[in-house]
């Protein structure tokens, strides 16, 4: 382990979170296991780290709190509170209220009844996704009104999503491609992704192989890659330009409660091979 942190000891710190995670994106598939899942806690919860102590975030990261301290020093700091302070100034400066108030109301004990839970809890993560991806969001906006086409794809539990996407994105465009497998023309459609065009890819735990295979092919084509998922470090965020996290913390946000609840049944061998295609 000391060899590793010795391996990054010329890395120059990040000033922002955003160019943290961006750092985590570059090195994520370089680090240890116990490097990834700390990192991957940190990239998907920057709202926790500024008003959390470090052996509870290490607690909910499943890792032990000297491994905290080690990634911070293999991202080029001097240790955890050097590290930390990123997050508390960025936090400050926000203008968003942090969420805690609903968390607290989806957690607590005897709830009225379902819909209230279910609506407290998408508010929940409404906020966690505003505060993640709320720079993140004009930027995408003009990547997507500069591209010559916009290529969207979604599969399997996300296809709901990227087709609605699709649907309204036309209602004012006509330059709006849904990418899909139907016949299996999935490597047909992929020519046409070129160097000026913009690829949105959606694609939450567990992912897809199909959404890889697309991010793969647009990042290639020079196309804008827009990844819409639920990790700062997933497959296809990290072959992104630019990343929208959604939080997917409650049992009704879209699309993990459709994944985790699908029966044996309604299960396809394709679906199966998906499920083994996580990273």
């Amino acid at each position: 382990m000391l060899l590793e942190v010795d391996s990054y000891a010329m890395t120059q710190a990040p000033k922002t979170p955003e160019a943290l995670n961006a750092l985590i994106r570059e090195r994520f598939a370089s680090l240890s296991p116990g490097f990834r899942k700390a990192a991957r806690f940190l990239a998907d919860h920057p709202e926790e780290i500024a008003v959390s102590s470090m052996r509870s975030l290490a607690a909910r990261a499943r890792v032990q709190p000297p491994t905290l301290v080690r990634l911070a020093q293999a991202l080029g700091f001097p240790g955890w509170p050097a590290m930390r302070a990123i997050y508390v100034a960025s936090f400050r400066k926000r203008s968003i209220p942090y969420a805690s108030r609903a968390k607290a109301l989806v957690r607590r004990a005897g709830a009225p009844d379902l819909v209230a839970e279910v609506c407290a809890a998408q508010k929940l993560d409404i906020d966690a996704t505003r505060l993640q991806s709320a720079e993140s969001l004009p930027r995408i906006a003009a990547i997507l009104r500069k591209a010559r086409t916009v290529h969207v794809a979604g599969f399997r539990s996300s296809y709901a999503i990227a087709f609605g996407f699709a649907y309204l994105y036309r209602l004012f465009r006509p330059s709006v491609s849904l990418v899909g497998t139907e016949g299996g023309t999935l490597e047909m459609q992929l020519r046409a992704i070129a160097r000026g065009d913009a690829t949105v890819v959606v694609s939450f735990a567990p992912y897809s192989r199909e959404a890889r295979l697309v991010a793969e092919a647009a990042a290639r084509a020079k196309s804008k890659v827009i990844a819409i998922t639920d990790s700062a470090v997933a497959p296809i965020a990290r072959l992104a330009d630019e990343t929208v996290v959604f939080s997917v913390t409650s049992p009704s946000f879209f699309p993990r409660w459709w994944a985790d609840s699908r029966s044996p049944k309604a299960s396809s061998p394709s679906s199966s091979r998906t499920k083994a295609a996580t990273a």
